[in-house]
């Protein structure tokens, strides 16, 4: 399983359009094939602060949702809105196995 969590710092006059731009990139991204997860999480005591929590069964799973356009879209229309670049870390994830 390919696991990639990834912070995102939003200036706080767009947290609401985040909100919004990432639901939409969430509902397509459930739908991909291979997509096991894909949970956005927003920090109770920081609400600028984002985790997005996606799982993909293989590596290739994984490297096909950049590819989609909903994330190309996503990706373009949250760029202005992040107060630092988004940081995404690569996982590998052992529980539960696929």
């Amino acid at each position: 399983m390919k696991v990639t969590i990834v912070h995102v710092h939003v200036k706080p006059e767009c947290v609401d359009a985040f909100i919004r731009a990432t639901e939409h990139n969430h509902l397509n991204s459930i739908l991909e094939s291979g997509n096991l997860r894909f949970d956005i999480l927003q920090d109770p005591f920081d609400l600028t602060h984002f985790v997005l929590y996606e799982a993909y069964d293989t590596e290739e799973s994984s490297a096909a949702h950049k590819l989609t356009s909903h994330y190309l879209e996503w990706r373009d229309q949250v760029a202005e809105m992040m107060s630092t670049p988004r940081q995404g870390i690569p996982m590998k994830g052992l529980f539960p196995s696929v």
